[in-house]
């Protein structure tokens, strides 16, 4: 179970893993995701489906601390120990006409489902794609094949537009009818976006990635604020309506375990060394 069929690096720090396991491939839904505990003594990490691929499943993530260094680690044949899922609810696909999907960062791989299923659905479907580098963009080919229209932003400009998403997006929503957007990715970026879709009266749709324990409603720790209400992102999201999110929460809550982070993946390095 959960052998590891491909682990390889795509772009700088960001690795694509495809392993097997057909009993998430028979009930996954674009915008759900695992959980993923590499080895026994590993702690839990949420990561979202990119794609199925026959019996397999294929996951995009960045190398930012002790447990992804670890499932970087892993190679061909090798097995994880446990992954759970699919788990949260699946994205609200139909055809809503002119949708704008964007993707930030490693969010790029989170938001590839959707614009492949909304596409499938009829839309006529915008992708921007934003990254610090041109090192660090990833799908830019597929994304671009399943697009009506594709703008990349980088903030160095060494790859499209020299700036952030929202350049390109506030264009499409001054001069075209949208009718709906979804972004996914930094939390600083789908508050911007959020914030310029609330003032042009766009619908927009974020998908929420807090520090996620058990992944079932039952411990608490993935808790955002919507609406001035509570929600857990694991079992009533991860998608929400932009609009409402208390996004400066999300992000102190994000950053509460900055320092035991840091130290347990220098301890880690130290000890692999």
């Amino acid at each position: 179970m959960y052998e590891v069929l491909k682990n390889r690096e795509i772009a700088k720090n960001i690795m694509e893993m495809e392993f097997y396991a057909p009993h998430i491939v028979r009930n996954y839904q674009p915008g759900q995701f695992i959980v993923i505990i590499p080895r026994e003594e590993s702690e839990r990490i949420p990561l979202t489906i990119v794609e199925t691929k026959g019996v397999a499943i294929r996951i995009i993530y960045q190398i930012v601390g002790k447990t992804t260094s670890i499932l970087a680690s892993f190679k061909e044949g090798e097995r994880l120990y446990g992954v759970l899922g699919p788990l949260g609810n699946p994205a609200e696909i139909e055809n809503f006409g002119n949708v704008v999907c964007i993707g930030g960062g490693v969010g790029t791989g989170v938001i590839y489902p959707e614009i492949k299923a909304l596409k499938e659905a009829g839309n006529y479907v915008i992708s921007i794609i934003g990254a610090r580098s041109k090192d660090y963009l990833i799908l830019t080919d597929e994304i671009k094949n399943l697009s009506d229209e594709f703008y990349i932003t980088t903030d160095d400009g060494s790859a499209g537009e020299k700036g952030v998403v929202t350049l390109p997006l506030k264009r499409l929503l001054d001069t075209k009818k949208i009718d709906r957007v979804i972004a996914i990715g930094p939390v600083i970026m789908m508050k911007k976006t959020a914030e310029l879709c609330r003032e042009k009266g766009v619908k927009i749709i974020v998908s929420l990635n807090p520090i996620m324990v058990d992944a079932t409603g039952m411990c608490g720790a993935c808790r955002v604020e919507v609406g001035g209400r509570t929600y857990f992102a694991c079992v009533d999201g991860p998608e929400f309506d932009g609009a409402h999110v208390n996004f400066d929460l999300l992000m102190k809550r994000l950053n509460q375990y900055k320092e035991e982070e840091r130290i347990s993946y220098e301890r880690y390095k130290s000890e692999e060394s």
